[in-house]
């Protein structure tokens, strides 16, 4: 089992926001989880981290554990809190559950979603795109996944949302490797142009294969690095 090397005087810009804390210090553990700062198998040092971050250990301990609950770090009995290592079997079925669930959702959401839910989408995708301009990739990220999310709400079914956004939550890390490279992330970027503009055209059929494609070459992008 990995331990990351937190030790060290405190980066005064990684220090968390005071309010609100217990929310600041979880997506800061979270993007520390999905850009690779804390790597699968990594043990949790509260000490170190909470010096890091500027925190004190009961509002970390609280992120911890609902870290835990999202299913993206594992308390193991005598050895504390570790960042859960997912195997490429447990990867690949996970990604094949949300490209069915996407699948459905994206061809509902064409039948079914209102002109302004679809603008919000396009919104979001106009944001992307200026991050992936600028090279952004955790804000990039951040934007891409929303949009799926969004997709997903739009087709109006909360049980169909509910399953996806705890896979979603649980392939964080793997979701954002998927983008490193040059190649990949532009590849990536295309396939989201292709995804917006049949949504907005109302091609339930066309939205699904572009979604079911995008969900495949995931995990061709992912598989190497797992």
């Amino acid at each position: 089992m990995t331990q990351t090397d937190l030790s060290g005087p405190a980066d005064p810009d990684a220090r968390i926001e005071r309010l609100p804390l217990h929310e600041a210090i979880l997506n800061r553990l979270r993007d520390m989880i999905i850009e690779g700062h804390l790597p699968p198998g990594a043990r949790l040092n509260e000490g170190q981290i909470g010096l890091q971050l500027g925190v004190s250990r009961t509002p970390l301990r609280e992120a911890i554990k609902y870290l835990a609950s999202e299913g993206l770090v594992e308390l193991v009995p005598s050895r504390g809190a570790v960042v859960r290592k997912f195997g490429a079997k447990e990867v690949r079925d996970m990604l094949e559950v949300v490209r069915m669930l996407e699948q459905q959702a994206g061809a509902l959401a064409c039948s079914h979603a209102p002109d302004a839910g679809i603008a919000q989408v396009r919104a979001l995708h106009d944001q992307m795109l200026a991050h992936y301009a600028q090279r952004d990739r955790l804000a990039y990220y951040k934007l891409n996944q929303a949009i799926h999310t969004a997709i997903v709400a739009l087709a109006g079914n909360e049980a169909l949302s509910d399953v996806h956004a705890r896979l979603q939550t649980r392939l964080k890390r793997v979701r954002f490797i998927g983008h490193e490279g040059p190649e990949k992330w532009a590849s990536a970027v295309a396939e989201h142009e292709e995804m917006i503009a049949a949504l907005e055209q109302r091609a339930p059929d066309r939205l699904s294969e572009i979604l079911g494609r995008h969900l495949r070459l995931a995990w061709e992008r992912v598989q190497g690095d797992l």
